[in-house]
């Protein structure tokens, strides 16, 4: 399968901080998986941005195999199945020294089973299915004829 990046989109950034929601479970939660097993993971909270003037938010998860400063968000949208991988993407997710994580969709890339299925990769969750296409980080290739 061969992927390709989309030209970078500046209106694809944004510096976002964490905002935890009232009554939102802290506990581990277990995401369905491309593999059907269950993967440890705890919400980390919302993430609120803005894209072309649209007001959007995103989950934010910990995965518990890694850093407590690191966040894993797993989104899909209006690209989904067409441009980009039917299953969702993935953003990668560090807070800098003032607290602050940028999110950078021209950084959005294919998770590891889109290349091979023995990977085990999350699924993104219904509050991460956006309902506006993201033209930015990595997409299908199509086939030329």
């Amino acid at each position: 399968m061969d992927t390709t990046r989309m030209n970078r989109n500046r209106l694809a950034r944004a510096a976002v901080s964490i905002t935890m929601v009232a009554g939102l479970s802290l506990a581990c939660s277990d995401p369905p998986t491309s593999t059907g097993a269950p993967r440890k993971m705890r919400k980390a909270g919302m993430l609120s941005f803005s894209l072309k003037g649209q007001p959007l938010s995103i989950m934010a998860f910990y995965d518990l195999t890694g850093s407590p400063e690191h966040l894993s968000v797993m989104f899909s949208d209006m690209t989904s199945g067409t441009e980009t991988y039917a299953a969702g993407r993935y953003l990668d997710l560090d807070r800098n020294p003032q607290g602050i994580y940028e999110l950078d969709f021209n950084r959005a890339y294919h998770p590891y089973c889109y290349y091979n299925a023995t990977y085990e990769c999350p699924y993104p969750p219904p509050e991460n299915r956006l309902k506006v296409p993201i033209r930015a980080g990595e997409r299908v290739r199509r086939p030329t004829t």
